[in-house]
């Protein structure tokens, strides 16, 4: 695949970024894109390796040595076939996916992996940018009705499957518009929201409706759900944050992640003013969570022009390198520093917090901490010990929640009489993902629980053939390992 000598001649090359004082200034994505002969010289990389382990590291099983070879000869069209195949949103996972076939890249075990995520991008954004991707509605339609509950990429991937089987296809979406956590939960510095509407356009010309501000449970009943469709696919996500059960958590100044990321996209996009967002401007931010939320909550307090960000890891350190016991080609648990962790921040590993301290009108004026260590015991759950004499106070106005989420919301489930499992999530099967309610079925991190963008659309694309089936009786809808039905 690629080119026979490609790995030996070319050295990874990643999109470089625009100068962090450029990019502070606003909201806009920042990379700068490679010329195409560069992007074709990474597909030239890509090994005639045997077994292709970046086909099990992907969730969708994407067909990358295809795509990568496409790309190194120049046949863009066709890479783009083979890319959509498999990937509905390919320019959503090209700028967000953490490329866990990147870490499966057998080229990857002595040297820098190909990188297929720019690759992927490359590819779907020549592809708009020639018209190649256009709405292509189903041939006929079926006398059947779905609903799809939830516009996040589970939702929008089996709307779209589900649309192509010939169904009449409504999503509904509780938020004014579509998208989900792309829209109000992914910052625009990592993806400009025009990107997600010129993909809600061509699905609409698809003949897929979408209602916003449609609440199902609240100001749309679960009866006319019920009544009005022959199957339901929910794909709400798993919304329910993780608190933090200490005192002084009900301070002015300490707020979830999700609500501090969510208003600053709706000023973004137009929809609130200025004045409505929680603003880091002049303020002490500490970020409590060191994943990605917690990397969004970095580069946007730096956006409003934060006074300092510091950020608290209650996890040991990573290594820089692939721990041993993480062995290719499994996902390796090591330290990551994205692009706003460059833009300012000081980040603490091992510390937990242990109160939020006030003033005498319950504002946030700093926090207290406790360093902590890990002990592990095999075939036991990790011991949590504080260090004694580490205690230290800091001075904050304002505290981000980036805890990650419990599972999905409970109200849903119960007014439609279904079980959830232990982790509060919809019980349904990967079997089928039927839930145990006739015609009901849910997919994505409601099913899952909280998970990845990429794992969200093959969640949606697996239900859909699955929602079919039982529809009618079979599907020619594409699962997982069908290499089949190369379109766009």
């Amino acid at each position: 695949m690629g080119k026979i000598t490609g790995f030996l001649e070319y050295e990874r090359v990643d999109e470089p970024y625009l100068a962090v004082a450029e990019r502070l200034e606003n909201y806009k994505e920042f990379t700068i894109p490679l010329e195409e002969k560069k992007v074709k010289e990474q597909g030239a990389r890509c090994m005639d390796c045997g077994i292709p382990f970046c086909h099990s590291g992907c969730p969708l099983g994407n067909l990358i040595p295809d795509f990568n070879d496409k790309v190194y000869k120049g046949r863009w069209k066709e890479a783009a076939q083979i890319l959509h195949s498999t990937n509905n949103f390919p320019e959503f996972t090209g700028r967000l996916c953490p490329a866990p076939c990147e870490e499966a890249c057998v080229l990857g075990i002595n040297e820098d992996p190909v990188s297929i995520e720019n690759i992927e991008k490359n590819i779907v954004e020549k592809a708009f940018e020639e018209g190649w991707i256009t709405a292509r509605p189903p041939k006929s339609r079926t006398d059947k009705k779905v609903a799809i509950i939830g516009s996040g990429p589970a939702g929008l991937a089996a709307a779209q499957q589900l649309n192509r089987a010939g169904h009449t296809v409504t999503v509904f979406e509780r938020d004014a518009k579509v998208g989900g956590l792309l829209r109000y939960g992914i910052p625009d510095f990592k993806l400009e929201k025009s990107i997600i509407d010129r993909r809600i356009a061509i699905l609409e010309e698809e003949g897929i409706t979408f209602n916003t501000n449609a609440h199902v449970g609240q100001n749309i009943s679960i009866e006319t759900i019920k009544a009005d469709f022959d199957a339901v696919v929910l794909c709400g996500g798993a919304t329910e944050r993780r608190g933090i059960p200490i005192k002084g958590n009900h301070l002015k100044g300490v707020h979830q992640a999700m609500d501090f990321l969510k208003l600053n996209n709706q000023f973004v996009d137009g929809l609130i003013s200025e004045d409505a967002i929680l603003s880091a401007k002049d303020k002490n931010v500490i970020v409590i969570g060191g994943g990605d939320t917690g990397s969004d909550c970095i580069g946007t307090s730096n956006r409003h022009g934060a006074k300092s960000v510091t950020n608290f890891e209650i996890l040991s350190k990573p290594s820089v390198g692939r721990p041993a016991h993480q062995p290719w080609p499994y996902w390796p648990m090591r330290l990551k520093t994205t692009s706003s962790h460059q833009e300012g921040v000081e980040r603490f590993f091992s510390v937990s917090t242990k109160e939020f301290l006030g003033d005498k009108n319950g504002n946030l004026s700093g926090l207290k901490t406790v360093e902590v260590e890990w002990i592990f015991n095999e075939g036991q759950r990790p011991e949590l010990r504080e260090l004694p004499n580490t205690e230290k106070q800091w001075e904050c106005d304002m505290v981000l929640l980036a805890l990650g989420f419990i599972g999905s919301e409970k109200t849903l489930a119960e007014q439609f009489g279904l079980e959830m499992d232990f982790r509060t999530n919809i019980k349904a099967a990967t079997t089928d993902y039927a839930t145990n309610v006739p015609g009901i079925f849910s997919a994505g991190d409601m099913r899952r629980g909280q998970s990845l963008i990429v794992w969200a659309i093959s969640e949606g694309r697996q239900a859909a053939h699955h929602v079919d089936k039982y529809l009618m009786g079979s599907s020619n809808l594409p699962l997982k390992d069908d290499n089949d039905l190369p379109r766009i």
